[in-house]
């Protein structure tokens, strides 16, 4: 039973899999399995520093709008002739600002990380609706190569969804910052009496977290023609769905971004290409997104009690 539970998101999957691959046959097949990848290829990227984020019992609400914003300002760079890579240059350091003030309000005024991001949430959504005049932004057909271009063969949005994905468990799993970063989510007292900078770690993983926002947000733009006032919205809530969905825990110190925040966006993206398939009501897609969610949750809280109690019991 225990097992069962702790691969509760790959028992998932594969369920979803064969639902939807009994209902409708196109759906186990090699090309939409392809099409899930690049669909979900910026979820990914944005799920991936949400995970960071998480494993130190943080939260970041303020993604959505990093990604609107990144959105609005590189689709006007260029659209007034300035060339992509100096655009993609500018609004990646816009991500690593957002993450900067994220970070310097948590850990040097000691605001907790849902009130700040909040308002990071706000004030990005907001810069970016004051600059785009609340109007769609017609995107010029380089920045759309972006979506449909390839390299050796791979889509470059999958290709950039793999170097992330690859570079963020290699550091959670081989290097010492890795290690503080659970060691922080685990029990941030005990890591500042072991010798871990804390606020270091804190200002690392949420620089982390608005680099991969702004990413996921050039990556998702150059798959579609515009981009709407509505773009990115409930992005943040789709990312933390994900990584909780991959097994990441809401209480820090626990998950994983391979294979658990992939295999959870693989999940989220799987739902919404199965439900499209097999022409049902697109409203049931947050609807069971969100039921499942709610089975992950309860069995992380369940999973949680059951370590303090046997650390209570010296089990653990």
């Amino acid at each position: 039973m225990q097992r069962l539970l702790d691969n509760s998101t790959m028992v998932l999957f594969a369920l979803t899999v064969l639902f939807f691959s009994l209902l409708s046959p196109e759906f186990f097949s090699f090309n939409n399995f392809f099409n899930i990848l690049v669909q979900g290829a910026a979820l990914a990227i944005l799920a991936t520093g949400m995970t960071f984020v998480l494993l130190t019992a943080g939260i970041d609400l303020s993604v959505g709008s990093i990604m609107f914003l990144v959105g609005v300002i590189s689709g006007k760079m260029v659209v007034s002739g300035l060339p992509l890579w100096f655009a993609g240059v500018i609004v990646l350091g816009i991500g690593l600002a957002f993450g900067f003030v994220n970070a310097l309000f948590i850990f040097r005024l000691k605001v907790i990380p849902f009130i700040v991001t909040l308002a990071t949430f706000y004030a990005g959504r907001g810069l970016g609706l004051l600059i785009s005049d609340t109007r769609a932004i017609n995107l010029p057909e380089s920045l759309l190569k972006l979506g449909s271009g390839k390299i050796w063969g791979i889509p470059v949005p999958i290709l950039l969804m793999l170097i992330v994905v690859f570079l963020a468990y290699f550091i959670l799993t081989r290097t010492n910052f890795g290690k503080h970063v659970y060691a922080v989510g685990h029990d941030p007292e005990k890591s500042r009496k072991a010798g871990i900078s804390v606020n270091r770690v804190l200002l690392k993983v949420y620089l982390i977290c608005g680099f991969c926002a702004a990413l996921g947000g050039l990556v998702a733009i150059s798959q579609l023609g515009a981009i709407s006032p509505t773009f990115g919205l409930q992005s943040e809530f789709m990312a933390i769905a994900a990584a909780i969905l991959g097994g990441t825990s809401l209480f820090g110190g626990r998950g994983s971004v391979f294979p658990g925040t992939l295999i959870g966006v693989l999940l989220i993206q799987s739902i919404q290409n199965g439900l499209v398939m097999i022409n049902a009501d697109p409203y049931l897609h947050p609807l069971i997104t969100g039921s499942i969610i709610f089975l992950i949750v309860m069995i992380d809280s369940l999973q949680n009690m059951r370590r303090k109690k046997a650390k209570k019991l010296g089990l653990n």
